[in-house]
């Protein structure tokens, strides 16, 4: 087994449970680690067999422009897309950030993390 980490995935989104944050929206980080089998492209040097971190990264930025309340949801709908599109992934960890989020006090930022095993 090995990991593709693909890190600091910087977006735009409307997520959150107040009205003002879905209308003006925020900056958002996103980091996606995966584990799968690389043995096999690492022998072969061929892209069509290891993850396409392209395909990682189109599928964060197309969910993060779907507006949530929950970082949680985003992030769900992230981890199951990777398992889904990707076949060879075994197990993905997502991580969200929402960039100063608005919680009265001086905080860089709020992150939620989700992993999920692939199921046979």
């Amino acid at each position: 087994m090995g990991k593709v980490k693909v890190e600091n995935i910087r977006v735009y989104g409307h997520h959150g449970c107040l009205k003002e944050e879905t209308a003006i929206g925020s900056e958002y980080r996103v980091d996606v680690s995966i584990e799968a089998d690389l043995s096999k492209p690492s022998l072969s040097d061929r892209l069509s067999e290891t993850v396409d971190y392209v395909h990682i990264h189109r599928i964060v930025v197309e969910e993060m422009k779907v507006p949530s309340k929950l970082l949680e949801h985003v992030s769900m709908r992230i981890l199951k897309r990777t398992l889904k599109e990707l076949q060879m992934v075994q197990e993905v960890t997502v991580s969200v950030s929402k960039i100063n989020p608005p919680i009265g006090g001086d905080v860089e930022m709020v992150t939620v993390v989700l992993t999920e095993k692939r199921r046979s």
